[in-house]
Order: structure tokens, then sequence, then C-alpha cells
């Protein structure tokens, strides 16, 4: 699938691929060589290329820092979808991006300059995440979670039809309008503008679904990223009612101290206590997590849902680190998960599990613990 566009005495080959089709690696060599352009830009950004040749693993420290900072949800969803691409890969009998390291090879040898066309991969998912409602959150999360239910078989063979691009695409838009903006608007708008600044004829390697929205893009001869590389705040609405829920649980142990005397607060703090922490040890013991986890979910959620800076799940999942220390084996399966038991096995996904669990079940804890107690009043 080609493109391509002459704009002010510049000429732009776009080439659309399939990130797990060996064809797609084979046009790209095809067309670089017959093209001798001055420039190759490739659909990646810093962050993915250095993935790509270093094979870069993650390391011990770095686990603990993204349960500090609070990014486990983030690095779930990017370890799904890599391997999932992968998984469909295997079918293909093809690495994923493949075709833009055959570009990388191929212009390094012939002594071309490479652009990287791409934004960086971790602004590019939290501003989706910041951009979407929660019905769009939910509904990715259940697709996430759905892919890995999907025969890789039928994905490829729907693959094969350049057409599902623009299906997916069009299904994206419905379902998802804040990523799609974000995952291919933005994306072919910063694209567009790093291969309008690259130096004479360009060759551009990009994935199948930018083709047409670039193509409109770069014929207007210029093309801002102003702004784009900025990271917005989320929707504020969730931090408040987390800033509520303290206040409400004060104003309710009040109302009972002075209506029902001491022993009504005795009896409420006992029913937040076993209620949060129960459900968010349950959290944690779905996830598999070590004894020790579990215990400290239950004792760590009933005061972390009341504190809008803290997680029960970020103490349950350090636990669960110190206890189970990821080892060299399981930082170097995280290319090699197959399927949700991998991810149960496997000692560091298993560590994000239970942060993620271990949460959910506090904030469960939460939204049943304060209307239950408020009716007992």
């Amino acid at each position: 699938m080609q493109e391509r566009i002459n704009i002010y005495k510049k000429e732009i080959i776009l080439v659309g691929t399939v990130h797990v089709s060996p064809e797609s690696v084979e046009e790209v060599k095809e067309t670089i060589e017959r093209e001798k352009p001055d420039t190759v830009g490739v659909e990646l950004c810093e962050r993915r290329y250095e993935t790509l040749t270093k094979k870069k693993q993650w390391e011990e420290q770095e686990i603990f820092r993204i349960i500090k900072e609070g990014k486990t949800y983030l690095l779930l969803a990017n370890l799904l979808l890599s391997n999932f691409q992968k998984k469909i890969g295997e079918e293909f009998g093809s690495e994923p991006g493949a075709e833009m390291m055959e570009a990388v090879t191929i212009a390094q040898d012939n002594g071309i300059p490479v652009t990287l066309l791409d934004r960086d991969i971790s602004i590019t998912l939290r501003r989706a995440w910041n951009s979407m409602g929660i019905t769009e959150k939910l509904k990715l999360i259940y697709a996430l979670i759905a892919g890995f239910f999907v025969s890789a078989e039928d994905v490829v063979e729907e693959l094969k039809d350049l057409d599902i691009i623009t299906e997916l695409m069009e299904e994206l838009a419905e379902q998802a309008p804040g990523a799609k903006k974000v995952l291919i608007d933005e994306r072919d708008q910063y694209i567009a503008s790093k291969i309008l600044e690259s130096e004479g004829k360009v060759v551009a390697v990009v994935g199948a679904g930018h083709v047409e929205g670039l193509k409109e893009l770069l014929q207007r001869g210029y093309v801002s990223r102003e702004g784009l590389d900025d990271i917005p705040k989320g929707r504020s609405w969730i931090k408040y009612i987390s800033y509520l829920i303290p206040v409400a649980f004060l104003i309710i142990v009040l109302y009972a101290f002075f209506s029902a005397g001491f022993d009504a607060i005795v009896h409420i703090l006992w029913l937040w206590f076993v209620i949060n922490g129960s459900l968010s040890a349950l959290g944690a013991l779905l996830a598999m997590g070590h004894p020790v986890s579990i215990v400290t979910a239950f004792l760590a959620a009933p005061f972390t849902s009341l504190n809008p800076a803290l997680a029960a799940g970020w103490f349950a999942g350090l636990a669960e680190a110190y206890v189970r220390r990821p080892r060299v084996a399981d930082f170097e399966g995280l290319r090699d998960l197959g399927g949700f038991r991998d991810f149960y096995r496997n000692r560091v996904t298993r560590i994000l599990l239970v942060i993620a669990f271990s949460n959910i079940g506090s904030t469960i804890g939460t939204l049943w613990a304060l209307p239950y107690i408020l009716n007992l009043l």
C-alpha cells in the first residue's frame, strides 16, 4: 500500500504496512532500493526504537519505580498489546516491527539518514487515557482483556484484507472517539510534521491505518505539532470524589458520635475496616498474591481509601515484590507472555495484577461500605 505525494518540489512516498506482515518487510526493502531517497522515516519513537534494537529488558528497580509512580495500569496495557501483537506476528512468521527495522537497516547500509517520526509512546498513552471518558475506558479495558481470547488465526485472516484497516479505524472512532483522536489523528499530525521537516526525497514507512490521514495532511504543505508533546491533566471529577470520600466518612463518624455515642463509632470503624480490607484482600487473592501481600492489602485498604494520595495496591504490590522478588527469567519472559496464565506465572506481571486487583477491591469496598454504613444510622 503506497501513496506518492509531490508538494513544493518535495517528493514523499508513503509505504503503508501491516506491522506483523512479512510481505510488508519485503515491500519496504524493494521501495527503498528502488526510490533511493534522501531520507527514510519510520513510525517509531526513540523509546520504541531502543526496545527493538537493544531488546531492553525491565530491571528490578524499575518495577519498584513503576509501583511508586502509579504507572501499573499503563504498563499492564502495554504488555497486553505488545504480547498480543507478538502472537499475531508468530502466525504471520514475522517479528512485530520487522518492517521498521528493515527500513532502518537498509537506510544505514546505504548511508541514508533515518528520521524517527512518531511521538513518544508514553506521552501518547497518557494523553489517550486522559482524553477518554469512563465509558471509553471501560470499553478499552474490555477490548484488551477480550483480545487474549481471540484466535490469532482469525485475526491474521482479517489483517490480510487491507479493507479491514479502514473498518477498524471507523470502529475506533465510534467506540472511543477520545482515544481515536490521540492514537490516530494526533499521531498523523505529528508524523506529517516530521516528514515535512525531513530533507529531500522521503520514503516514510508507517502503519496502513495512517496512510489516508497523512496523505490529506501532507498535501497542505505545512503541519504544526505544537502542544502535541504536552500531557494535559485528566478529568478532575474522579479526583474530587477521592477527596469527598474522607470528608463524607468524617461527617458520618461525627453524626454517629453525637446521635448514638462512642459505641456507634466503634461499630462504624469495624465495618469500614472489615468491608474495605476484605475486598482489597480478595483482589490480591484473585491475583494469586503471596499471603503477606494479601494481609498487607487487608491492613492498608481501610486507611488508603481515606487518603487520595495513596492506594492499597501500592503497598500490596511492594510487599509482593519484596517477598517474591522477580528473577532474571521473569524479566526476560515479559516478551513471551502467551495468555493470562503466563501473567500469573510471571513474577513481574503478577506484581502488577496484585496492585490492580487490590486497588479495584478497595474501590468496590469503599463504594459499598459508605452507603451501607449510612443506612445503619
